[in-house]
């Protein structure tokens, strides 16, 4: 699986998306790429099984176990 987070203006500022769904606002490009990078990072924790919590397109909040070595590859784009 492969995820991009994608970096653009919304909502009066900056901000990043992953599909549909849309992070909250930053001042700035710069802001809202460094918390890009950081939810990228967060998608590549490996070495031991986990717990996650996503949200979907819908807008509806999803638990899922994943075992350790399944984990997507993830980038950020500017757009």
């Amino acid at each position: 699986m492969h995820l991009t987070y994608h970096i653009s203006r919304h909502d009066g500022g900056w901000a990043y998306r992953l599909g549909e769904v849309w992070s909250e606002s930053y001042p700035d490009h710069a802001a809202a790429r460094a918390a890009a990078h950081r939810a990228a990072r967060r998608q590549q924790v490996e070495g031991r099984d986990a717990e996650i919590l996503f949200q979907s397109e819908d807008g509806s909040w999803h638990r899922e176990h994943v075992e350790a070595g399944d984990r997507p590859d993830v980038d950020v784009a500017d757009e």
